[in-house]
């Protein structure tokens, strides 16, 4: 009785406890109400699939969401753009933009997912967190999921490696025979997988088993003191489809979109894959049709995989320096993805990797004067992200055993080759080595798309204040004014000033009954009364080609007759529109 008494008593006492759906949602966090949309995050998708959670976004925010075709692939499939965009701020094209591609070799899949999650994260996050908020409210996403679909899906629904199905699908004539297509790698035990063959080979071999794991193969050569082996590796599962002696030479496809861009763009016989003039791929046409059609997109980025990298061009050395300026925007952010992302290098393509012509983020920046990185996604490393295993095979291995229960790898049988005879296949699934394991999808898309949303959040903002307003005269004023970019991206790059790419900004001043006789830029705090006066036809409306940099304010000097309202404009493709207002005369 004493209890049950105390138990009604503490009842009555105790308020009411939220429940988990009046919970705020924010996302990334441990607690937080049941999101709007429900998405796995610990899987890949088809194309069609990932289209489909796309466009179940779209249907839970339309105001906020939406899909676009810009073009069709080779295959037929179409590419799609969705713009995540807040309308209460402004259209989409009348504020600076963003960006974000994935997909463009078929195999490299996971990009699409983390811009899956991007959105997905943006939309449930808004209205319970600030910086969403703000960042949303100005910045504009255009996001592609993938631009080679046909390769995408080949990839999933194909028997592949890691490694094959990056082209897309035009057959193309990969080994000169005059034959398209005819010689790609095999599934021989219809088994789903294309792994590795291997042939017993006593004393003629390269490689030997590893003493703690047969199923490894230790490369030792075939001289002393350690060759030779008794195993030849014979590459990819396949077979001499044509005849021509050579086996999996001419697979599905051929070309390669991420050489297609005219930036340092190369023909064929010195860049493979590049096609037969720049976007001649009808992808990378309706991209940069896209691209060259919304110039207010300040910011790019492209998903591959892998090997955890941050990377921007040159992608040749025969292009030279990048300027300065933009060096220190880019080292700015490409530092600060580092720490995002565990296990990744900021690195320069043709000095840090290797040399690509007509790559895509080369031409966003070169081409189009944008701060572009390509993030390779994924890293081995992080299978033992405390470095306890010795070497990366056995690692890989070791991965598979304990923590994916032995599913990444097809363990080596017999098989009757019509070439080799009596040979083993055996090895690792597509899914090891190019993408994460499917606990790991999630925290991969999560800190790949935070690092974009820093990179969106260093797109510039300019701020206008009016410092002073003084009579000098004869019913002239001096308004001085000062314009400042707050964030890491430039106005302009300073290579977009060097080649004149697109608009340079206007700075305008207007008002009713107000001339504007004369304007000078502010150069020494020390000296106010000394200026530059700037050069130009009309000093109501300035054409800059320099971009405002974080860093460097300018302060003009507006002398002007006249009485009344006026309205000082900073317009930019890149950063939008800023104003302040002043009175005269009162």
């Amino acid at each position: 009785m004493i209890l049950s008494t105390l138990f009604a008593a503490t009842a009555l006492s105790t308020p009411a406890l939220q429940t988990q759906t009046d919970l705020p949602v924010r996302p990334g966090l441990g607690i937080s109400a049941e999101p709007t949309v429900q998405l796995a995050f610990n899987r890949l998708y088809d194309t069609q699939t990932l289209y489909r959670h796309l466009d179940s976004l779209v249907a839970a925010w339309p105001d906020l969401f939406s899909g676009e075709k810009i073009g069709t692939s080779v295959g037929g499939r179409e590419l799609r753009v969705y713009t995540l965009n807040d309308p209460a701020s402004g259209a989409p094209g009348t504020k600076p933009a963003m960006w974000i591609d994935a997909n463009v070799h078929g195999n490299e899949v996971q990009g699409g997912e983390t811009i899956l999650y991007l959105a997905w994260y943006v939309l449930e996050s808004r209205g319970s967190n600030e910086r969403i908020d703000e960042l949303l409210s100005r910045v504009t996403f255009y996001l592609c999921p993938t631009i080679n679909p046909d390769g995408r899906d080949h990839w999933f629904a194909a028997a592949n490696g890691a490694s094959s199905s990056r082209s897309g699908i035009s057959p193309i004539d990969s080994d000169g025979d005059g034959l398209l297509d005819e010689d790609p790698t095999n599934d021989l035990d219809g088994d789903g997988h294309v792994v590795q063959m291997r042939k017993y080979t006593p004393g003629e071999g390269t490689h030997r088993l590893h003493p703690e794991d047969p199923r490894v193969m230790e490369f030792v050569g075939q001289s002393a003191p350690r060759g030779p082996g008794d195993w030849t590796m014979l590459g990819s599962e396949g077979i001499d489809d044509d005849g021509d002696g050579r086996k999996n030479e001419d697979g599905v496809g051929g070309y390669d979109m991420n050489r297609s861009w005219p930036s340092s763009w190369q023909p064929g016989h010195v860049q493979f894959g590049a096609g037969a003039y720049p976007l001649y791929w009808p992808e990378t046409r309706c991209v940069a049709d896209f691209l060259l059609a919304h110039p207010e997109v300040a910011a790019v980025q492209s998903f591959h995989n892998a090997g955890g990298m941050i990377l921007r061009g040159p992608g040749d050395s025969g292009f030279g320096n990048y300027p300065r300026a933009d060096l220190g925007v880019y080292d700015q952010l490409g530092a600060e993805g580092e720490k995002m992302l565990p296990f990744y290098n900021y690195w320069v393509i043709w000095d840090d990797l290797y040399t690509v012509f007509g790559g895509f983020v080369n031409w966003a920046y070169e081409g189009l004067g944008i701060i572009a990185f390509t993030n390779e996604q994924w890293s081995n490393d992080r299978i033992s992200p405390d470095n306890r295993l010795e070497d990366e095979v056995s690692s890989r291995h070791w991965f598979s055993d304990q923590l994916l229960m032995g599913a990444g790898f097809v363990d080596w049988a017999p098989f009757d080759h019509p070439l080799y005879g009596e040979v083993e296949i055996g090895g690792f699934v597509k899914d090891i080595g190019r993408t994460p394991p499917a606990f790991l999808i999630e925290e991969e898309s999560h800190r790949n798309a935070m690092f974009c949303l820093v990179h969106a959040e260093a797109i510039p903002e300019v701020e206008l204040r009016v410092a002073r307003i003084e009579e000098v005269g004869s019913g002239v004023f001096a308004v001085d004014v000062q314009l400042e970019n707050t964030q890491a991206i430039p106005t302009r790059t300073a290579r977009a000033s060097q080649r004149k790419i697109g608009r340079p900004d206007v700075i305008s001043f207007t008002g009713d009954g107000i001339e504007v006789l004369a304007v000078g830029r502010r150069t020494d705090k020390f000296r106010p009364t000394e200026l530059n006066l700037e050069d130009g036809p009309d000093p109501a409306r300035l054409v800059r080609e320099q971009g405002l940099f974080l860093g460097s304010p300018i302060e003009l000097r507006y002398f002007v007759r006249g009485t009344g309202s006026f309205t000082i404009e900073f317009a930019s493709e890149k950063a939008g529109v800023s104003s302040v207002a002043g009175e005269l005369g009162n």
